[in-house]
């Protein structure tokens, strides 16, 4: 069995992004016991000089799905609009993430392994292949957020656990 660019990437975001989105629901559900608003936790930080909850969940979305929008178009520039401030709408973004994801086309996909890409931020400009942006820039950040996110909830006191971050894991059938 060939492992493709595809296989490689879109499958994990997939799970995270999953994952993420059910731990919206148990955010929601701690809201709820602990009389907190969704503000308090989606405005939470880890340190101050960190950006909240809502940003470490967009930022997800971003380097999933942003990361391939940007290797098919070329270039990557962080998405600097704000983040939705209430768990519905983080959860929208969730959804649609999930959802372009599933659309994607297994060989279109693959086809932007060795697309010139190149991330630029301010003056900062990084020339990568489609491959290499994917699997050495994006991926990391989206792991970051995703752990970034989990760790905010955690410390917030919501009852999370190594699964609940894992999500559910591709096992043979």
């Amino acid at each position: 069995m060939s492992f493709s660019l595809y296989d490689a990437v879109v499958p994990t975001n997939l799970q995270v992004l999953r994952a993420i989105d059910a731990l919206l629901d148990k955010a929601a559900a701690f809201c709820v016991e602990q009389g907190k608003t969704e503000a308090d936790l989606i405005d939470a930080r880890l340190a101050p000089d960190m950006l909240p909850f809502g940003y470490q969940v967009k930022s997800c979305v971003g380097h999933s799905v942003g990361g391939i929008e940007g290797v098919k178009a070329g270039t990557f520039s962080p998405d600097m609009a704000p983040w939705p401030t209430d768990f519905a709408g983080l959860h929208g973004i969730l959804q649609t993430a999930i959802a372009t994801l599933q659309a994607l086309d297994r060989d279109e996909f693959d086809a932007l392994a060795e697309t010139d890409t190149q991330f630029a931020f301010g003056e900062t400009r990084m020339p990568f292949t489609g491959a290499n942006f994917l699997l050495s820039f994006s991926q990391p950040n989206f792991y970051f957020h995703a752990t970034t996110a989990y760790a905010i909830l955690r410390a917030q006191g919501v009852k999370l656990g190594k699964r609940d971050f894992m999500g559910m894991p591709r096992i043979k059938r």
